[in-house]
């Protein structure tokens, strides 16, 4: 077998393979031979078949057969001699394939980067720290109260906080426009459901009022054909209805799967809920300020093939968000575009991880995966069943265990880096960071 190796990019490689005729025609010879013991002609007892009529009749289907097996081997077989690593499933192209020569093929494909990962010792990272404070908690419960408020009709103005019904028809330009018409539409006013100035216009309105709303949609709209454009919606008020929240009792904290009978109680549940929630957002906000550190100190290539499977994984994960099946729905209906930035930052941030746990050699011990499937559970109801299928199904023990190992990767370098301890409110640290690196 000869191989030429040529870099027509960055991360692209084409191999020109040419596998010797004799190699080939063995194969071929091998497999006309046991298809001979095998087949059934009229007119021959089976295994006594000439082989001159095996080779008319299955030749050129065993020879195709022959080929892909060849070309399959023979790619592996000079990516390990050359030494590369492929990034995705190369592209095959048959150069000649006339019998009794030699056979070429050229299959190019990408490789993954070689990283030499810089020291991380010049990055900065601020790591953000918080509480949950009691006026935490309390405003945590009145969330929960206004989300089990009950309504009661008022003949009063509307205010801030209450649920108008209306009827309405939004017009641009004059002429009304698709999807700017409703009835019986329910609003809770200062909710900022609506484009700005539809809700503050509503306020002081009474049942039975006709009330003329002069806005404009943003810019960032998402219809194309609003972006930017003055309206106005010509609303019916059929209702106005002020919320009634629930007392603090026994029935409502079941509604949140708490068993407490007491206020106090209640409370305390809450706030084990809100102090693991902040664990976790506080983890998330330093490994993706670790990520954006990483990716900034280290600019890679990435392979495409890489983010095109990236792209096709963010799809079945959006179809699957929105209750669709991922079987029978064409993927291809979600442009690529959508994902694009989302898939390349994960494959970095993949690439580079990879690098850092194996240059570390981390690996997830048992202690840390007890710890976490122990903390994990605790936020179910029957813990210890829910540890048993965590630590027994071997699937999930994988998932598990890759977690942690990234959660060492990151600790590493955050003990490598120059780490600002900044302390924030609950509400600021449970907000998700926004990666500085999306269009890296």
């Amino acid at each position: 077998m000869q191989v030429s190796i040529e870099a027509t990019s960055t991360l692209e490689r084409r191999l020109t393979i040419t596998i010797p005729a004799a190699r080939i025609e063995a194969d071929v010879e091998k497999q006309l031979k046991d298809a001979a013991k095998n087949v059934r002609i009229d007119g021959f007892r089976k295994g006594k078949v000439p082989s001159k009529i095996v080779k008319q009749r299955y030749g050129k289907g065993i020879r195709q057969d022959v080929l892909s097996d060849i070309i399959r081997t023979s790619f592996y077989e000079a990516v390990t001699q050359e030494k590369l690593n492929p990034a995705g499933t190369p592209s095959i192209e048959p150069k000649s394939d006339i019998e009794g020569q030699d056979f070429e093929f050229v299959a190019t494909f990408e490789v993954f980067p070689e990283i030499a990962l810089a020291d991380f010792s010049a990055a900065e990272i601020e790591k953000q720290s918080a509480e949950v404070a009691d006026a935490d908690v309390d405003t945590m419960i009145e969330t929960l109260r206004k989300q089990q408020a009950s309504w009661n009709n008022v003949e009063r103005a509307s205010q801030d906080g209450d649920r108008v019904t209306m009827d309405f028809e939004g017009f641009v330009d004059g002429e009304a426009f698709d999807g700017g018409k409703a009835e019986g539409y329910e609003l809770v006013l200062g909710s900022n459901t609506m484009i700005p100035g539809f809700e503050t216009g509503l306020l002081g309105a009474k049942a039975g009022d006709d009330v003329e709303l002069s806005v404009a949609f943003p810019e960032e709209y998402h219809a194309e054909n609003l972006k930017g454009k003055p309206a106005i919606f010509k609303v019916k008020v059929t209702a106005v209805a002020e919320p009634v929240l629930p007392e603090l009792s026994a029935e409502f904290f079941s509604k949140f799967g708490v068993e407490e009978q007491s206020e106090e109680g209640f409370r305390a549940e809450i706030r084990k809920n809100m102090e693991r929630e902040l664990k976790n957002a506080l983890r998330n906000k330093t490994k993706t300020m670790v990520l954006d550190a990483l990716c900034r100190l280290n600019p890679i290539a990435i392979p495409a093939a890489l983010i095109s499977d990236e792209v096709d994984t963010l799809r079945r994960q959006a179809v699957q968000q929105f209750g669709g099946d991922v079987e029978k729905f064409d993927l291809n209906m979600l442009p690529a575009e959508l994902f694009k930035d989302q898939a390349e930052q994960r494959v970095r941030n993949g690439l580079l991880l990879a690098e850092v746990i194996r240059v570390n050699e981390i690996k997830a011990d048992e202690a840390r995966v007890g710890a976490f499937v122990e903390e994990m559970s605790a936020a179910y109801q029957q813990p210890e069943e829910v540890k048993a299928y965590f630590l027994n199904d071997k699937q999930q023990r994988r998932q598990i265990e890759a977690v942690i190992v990234e959660d060492v990767a990151v600790e590493t370098l955050l003990a490598a880096a120059k780490v600002n301890e900044v302390s924030v409110s609950y509400e600021e640290a449970i907000k998700p960071a926004a990666s500085k690196n999306a269009d890296a």
